[in-house]
């Protein structure tokens, strides 16, 4: 059995498919306002949410009914395509995983509505861990809570 693996969704979302993006690329620190198994999120080093690689946070969030920690930082962001790639790494995570990165992306249509695809790329610690499938459904969750916080916007 392979210990790296890859999983994708997309879904429609309603909401300017530019304010979606911007949500997570420039106002991250709304999300626990917003998404119901986040319970908090902290600047744990660096002086602001958003730089590249220069801050960390600590979240806690529900996964499979489970409260979860972990830290995340920025690899990128692709402003153009619509792109950015977060690091999860410490606290649940390591206890599963040797890498965890989650790429998100919002994909336009001519309507400025479009969807947002999450993929997540891992590297199980040993055979006995499972594939994310839980991130997969926690990140779909969020999705509409985001696009509908948005509508209302």
């Amino acid at each position: 059995m392979a210990l790296t693996g890859k999983l994708s969704t997309e879904s429609a979302i309603q909401s300017p498919a530019s304010k979606f993006f911007d949500l997570l690329a420039k106002k991250l620190h709304h999300v626990p306002n917003v998404c119901e198994r986040v319970h908090a999120a902290k600047l744990h080093e660096g002086d602001d949410w958003h730089s590249v690689g220069g801050s960390v946070k600590h979240w806690t969030y529900v996964i499979d009914g489970k409260v979860t920690t972990s830290k995340e930082t920025i690899e990128s962001i692709d402003e153009k395509n619509k792109i950015v790639i977060f690091k999860l790494f410490d606290g649940d995570i390591d206890q599963r995983y040797k890498a965890f990165k989650v790429i998100f992306q919002v994909i336009e249509n001519n309507n400025r509505s479009g969807s947002a695809k999450w993929t997540v790329e891992y590297e199980k610690v040993n055979d006995d861990v499972e594939a994310p499938y839980g991130y997969m459904e926690y990140f779909d969750k969020c999705r509409k809570e985001m696009d509908a916080h948005l509508l209302q916007a």
